[in-house]
């Protein structure tokens, strides 16, 4: 993957389509593309433009890697929502579960 986009995101996003595409290693076309298919929604600046978070950007940097597989924009889009929604459900799930271990511990006197 050409960037490394892990870390904390600033409050707003700051990267603008341009560079975004370069971080990336795509193109601009690329990433109206998967915001046509909702996969992300840039914000846009005063002035109209685009701006993209460190956290769009892996979500983009997945989808180009699918796409890059072979996958379609659209298969590619689905699946990333679907990986997501599976990895919420598993931390929903893990957090059920503490709860349920740490009230079944007894009390200590």
């Amino acid at each position: 993957m050409p960037g490394d986009f892990r870390g904390p995101s600033p409050p707003k996003p700051s990267h603008t389509m341009g560079r975004a595409a370069e971080l990336l290693g795509t193109t601009q076309g690329f990433l109206r593309a998967i915001g046509e298919a909702r996969l992300i929604t840039p914000l846009r600046s005063a002035g109209g433009h685009r701006r993209y978070s460190r956290y769009q950007l892996r979500i983009a940097a997945r989808a180009r890697e699918l796409v890059d597989q072979g996958t379609p924009i659209d298969a590619a889009c689905r699946i990333i929502i679907l990986e997501d929604q599976l990895e919420e459900a598993q931390r929903i799930n893990a957090a059920h579960r503490r709860a349920a271990e740490s009230s079944n511990r007894p009390i200590a006197a």
